[in-house]
């Protein structure tokens, strides 16, 4: 082979190692350290949690409650009157006329029994006085189906100046302007002096009815 072609040969061997050492290598911009496209994900922003709302207080009153209710068992409790009782007399003292008088609940519901009852005698104009003070409304008698309240009415001896009557008239003290039918109850001899004729406000027994 001559001088020239080995030289030829040689030259092209140099040539294919050069090109192939280029295909191999890393390109300009990763050589040079260049930003190339990210290979990891982007970050995906999360919100952060909703605080969790303290729990209401045991005490706390409903939203939207009703502000006239209450836990006082007497709250819906009305004052009885003449719809809601029965009335009877019944002689307690003849040398003074003395009765004592009585009413009984005959309604499904509780009610309050106030002051003093309000006793008129027959066809005679008035009615008898109060004796003694009675309990606020807050201290009334609470009076139950079936249970009774007294009080005592006063007569009189027959000294001249006054007149006798056989009957009386019973309402209720309601403390409101409702009208009631009068509760009747037979008084035989039932003597009517002016001034003398009191009666006693609502008590539990008859015995403290008396004796007031």
């Amino acid at each position: 082979m001559s001088t020239v072609r080995r030289a030829a040969v040689a030259l092209a061997a140099v040539t294919v190692s050069a090109v192939a050492l280029t295909a191999c290598g890393p390109t300009g911009d990763d050589a040079a350290g260049g930003a190339g496209k990210p290979t990891a994900s982007p970050t995906k922003s999360t919100a952060p949690p909703k605080p969790t709302p303290p729990p209401a207080s045991p005490s706390a009153k409903p939203s939207g409650g009703s502000e006239g209710s209450s836990s006082d068992p007497d709250h819906a409790v009305f004052p009885c009157s003449t719809f809601d009782v029965t009335f009877s007399a019944d002689l307690a003292e003849s040398t003074t006329s003395s009765y004592l008088l009585k009413i009984t609940n005959k309604s499904g519901k509780a009610c309050k029994v106030l002051g003093h009852p309000v006793v008129t005698f027959g066809a005679l104009d008035g009615q008898a006085t109060e004796r003694g003070e009675a309990p606020g409304i807050e201290d009334a008698i609470r009076l139950e189906p079936g249970r009774s309240a007294y009080a005592g009415l006063m007569g009189g001896a027959n000294d001249g100046t006054g007149r006798t009557v056989h009957s009386i008239a019973m309402t209720m003290n309601t403390e409101s302007d409702l009208e009631q039918t009068p509760l009747t109850a037979s008084t035989p001899g039932l003597y009517v002096s002016p001034a003398r004729n009191s009666v006693t406000a609502w008590v539990n027994n008859a015995e403290d009815a008396l004796s007031l």
